[in-house]
């Protein structure tokens, strides 16, 4: 089998493990590093040793792609960044895989489309949720009808004050840079929904706010590491003692000036912290969803309702007591007709990155063989139309008015698609 040579290109957390070491220790006779992209010299060289790759680094893409010329190039640069490196990658004939979310604007949205309708490359979006066994498992459900027509949904996403917390350390604590989190986390969720629904959204209504961190904090220093009210303050990070983030970002720091343990009370933090969202999905589906992120809790509630019955799932991550190393599925009948009223489905917890999701997806990609029964690969129209989303909800809690999809990108709600055509299940 003829392997793939991949450029790396970004080297945070994700691009070092999930797209480097990771990759390399499971995928290595699907793909060859042949190349690592990172304008921060040192912080290349120590992902570089993370992953145990011998692979020669660039500070820029274009030497890369000059030199190198893979075949793929994976992206886990910044969200605002990855229009420019997709499109250079597309129009060097070269597939793409990029985090999420595919990128940050409509404009953007539209560069990528373009690029690879011209270049007829593919252009992978890294869904992973999509594949994580317990979302499989209600896709099947809701495809074989179970509950019959879906008619609303309620979704609610709940980050813990550590996790949530980092979103407000780091560049995405800005709208210029995320799209703020409708875009970068929310691009998962509204993502789920669509594919779930196998239906575009139509019209969407948010209400956001920033409550507890930025300027709302009761006090701020330059960051963790220098800050006078470390000992009283509730979010202080020792990235000393996370020896990974530490080698990755303190001392690579002096060379670009990125501090991974920002104060999460700066006061210039443009992004909410606490959001609620409605949607209507062209199939007549209604949403109610929410993201907070300042939570004692980690996990998420999902509900769907239909005209014969409901599934509903409460997903643990993590809280203050403990809980089984599984999911468990309600399907709940309205009209039994002999089978269960309440049938509880049980859905372990697997190895690996989103409870097995991220090897399944890799599996996916690389794996030739792989039967996608289930729709979980997620191209560009999928990535375009979860910013879409993202971007109506940050745009609707700023002005007050329901924005419809169609208004802010009418070539693609009305391309076409089975999606976007779609009237009933």
């Amino acid at each position: 089998m003829e392997k793939r040579r991949f450029a790396l290109i970004g080297t945070g957390n994700r691009g070092t493990t999930m797209w480097g070491k990771d990759l390399l220790a499971g995928w290595r006779e699907h793909v060859d590093l042949t190349a690592i992209v990172e304008k921060n010299s040192l912080r290349g060289e120590r992902a570089r040793n993370m992953i145990c790759s011998n692979a020669p680094l660039y500070e820029n893409i274009d030497s890369m792609l000059a030199e190198q010329k893979p075949d793929l190039v994976i992206v886990c640069t910044p969200d605002h960044t990855h229009d420019d490196i997709v499109v250079r990658a597309l129009e060097s004939g070269i597939d793409v895989i990029t985090e999420k979310p595919m990128t940050t604007s409509v404009e953007k949205i539209r560069r990528i489309l373009d690029a690879e309708k011209r270049t007829g490359r593919r252009v992978d979006v890294s869904f992973n949720y999509r594949y994580a066994p317990t979302a499989a498992k209600i896709k099947e459900l809701l495809n074989a009808g179970e509950i019959g027509r879906v008619t609303s949904v309620d979704f609610h996403w709940y980050l813990n004050t550590k996790h949530g917390a980092d979103y407000f350390r780091r560049w995405h604590a800005y709208t210029e840079n995320s799209g703020s989190l409708f875009v970068h986390k929310a691009t998962h969720h509204f993502d789920l929904l669509n594919w779930y629904l196998d239906s575009d959204p139509d019209a969407v209504t948010s209400f956001a706010d920033l409550q507890n961190y930025g300027r709302k904090g009761p006090f701020r220093g330059p960051r963790c590491k220098l800050c006078p009210h470390a000992h009283e303050c509730d979010y202080y990070l020792d990235l000393e003692a996370d020896p990974f983030l530490d080698s990755l970002y303190e001392d690579p720091s002096k060379i670009d000036g990125y501090f991974r343990d920002g104060c999460v009370f700066r006061e210039d933090i443009d992004i909410p912290d606490t959001m609620v969202v409605s949607l209507r999905y062209r199939n007549n589906v209604h949403v109610s969803y929410s993201l907070n992120t300042f939570q004692p809790i980690e996990g998420h509630h999902l509900a769907f309702n239909g005209t014969k019955g409901r599934i509903e799932l409460r997903q643990y991550e993590a809280q203050p007591w403990e809980e089984p190393k599984e999911d468990t599925i309600l399907l709940i009948r309205n009209f039994p007709d002999g089978k269960e009223a309440v049938e509880r489905i049980v859905v372990p917890h697997f190895t690996g990155g989103h409870y097995g999701g991220d090897d399944r997806m890799r599996n996916m990609i690389f794996k030739t063989d792989m039967e996608d029964k289930l729709a979980q690969r997620a191209g560009t129209r999928a990535g375009a139309m979860s910013v879409l989303c993202g971007i109506a909800a940050l745009t609707s809690s700023r002005t007050g008015k329901v924005v419809n999809i169609a208004d802010l990108m009418p070539e693609l709600a009305n391309d076409g698609s089975p999606n976007s055509l779609r009237t009933s299940r």
